[in-house]
């Protein structure tokens, strides 16, 4: 890993054993948000793969709840694009749709839901890891084509690569 633009965002990454519950090794991105260099240097390099990768195919960029609602704003403007927020259930107003989804790790249920107001149809891409397939699930629901999916931190145990295929993945950064 040469670029120091991802050598700066790699460094702002924290470590938290056993969070939040036992044995899960939760990777912070806090300290990329509250570091403005890191930040720009972390929108930038999604914003030049999506450009190289995709040009001017993308419509839209779509941010899940929660972590994407702060990185899908910012990469939508970067690439002067909309953004789509994919919400919890009930959590949007007027008509929605939804699908299910098994939770990776946490506390309650062993499931949760997306929920995304009808838009019109367009390319997105998704700026968020964890509940991709369910909202690639609700966008397709919606006849959106799913460029690809993207996020800065990728949990590799978590095999979501795998889960999410066909549809393309890319992350910034690579943990077990």
């Amino acid at each position: 890993m040469a670029d120091p633009e991802l050598q700066l965002v790699e460094r702002r990454i924290r470590s938290f054993p056993d969070f939040p519950t036992p044995g899960v090794l939760f990777r912070d991105i806090s300290p990329v948000l509250k570091d403005p260099a890191s930040f720009r240097a972390a929108i930038g390099l999604l914003a030049r793969h999506l450009k190289v990768t995709h040009g001017g195919r993308i419509d839209y960029i779509a941010g899940l709840d929660s972590r994407g609602f702060l990185f899908g704003p910012s990469l939508a403007q970067e690439l002067g694009l909309g953004c789509v927020l994919i919400r919890k259930r009930g959590k949007l107003p007027g008509p929605t749709v939804w699908a299910s989804y098994a939770l990776e790790y946490g506390k309650g249920l062993p499931w949760s839901t997306q929920s995304l107001q009808p838009r019109p149809a367009g390319d997105l891409t998704l700026p968020s890891p964890g509940t991709m397939h369910a909202a690639c699930e609700l966008l397709g629901r919606l006849q959106a084509e799913v460029l690809e999916c993207v996020s800065l931190v990728e949990l590799t145990s978590l095999k979501g690569r795998e889960k999410l295929a066909p549809v393309p993945f890319f992350s910034l950064l690579q943990y077990e």
